[in-house]
């Protein structure tokens, strides 16, 4: 592989994760989403989980939390998270109703 296709398969790379964060951070902007704190799997979460982690997926445990995932409004409960950073790492019990 030459290097010019190497640098234009990491441009190409990068733009895809940029585009993909800024989806979802618009998403998140209109009110489409909520922050779910604890349900995210280690190296899974959506951006700045606090400390420890500078972006999406760089929690360090599994449910870490102060790791979050972007979901629909009104999920988070039912999955089990929360909506506030909280400590420990517990696994989420998913509620009924």
């Amino acid at each position: 592989m030459t290097n010019t296709l190497k640098m234009s398969l990491a441009a190409s790379a990068v733009l895809a994760m940029a585009a993909g964060a800024m989806s979802a951070n618009a998403a998140a902007a209109e009110g489409k989403t909520e922050k779910c704190y604890g349900i995210a799997l280690k190296g899974k979460n959506d951006c700045a989980a606090g400390p420890g982690t500078s972006c999406a997926g760089t929690s360090t445990i599994n449910y870490q939390g102060n790791a979050w995932k972007h979901v629909k409004p009104g999920t988070c409960l039912k999955l089990g998270g929360t909506l506030t950073a909280h400590a420990g790492n517990a696994k989420p019990i998913p509620r009924k109703g």
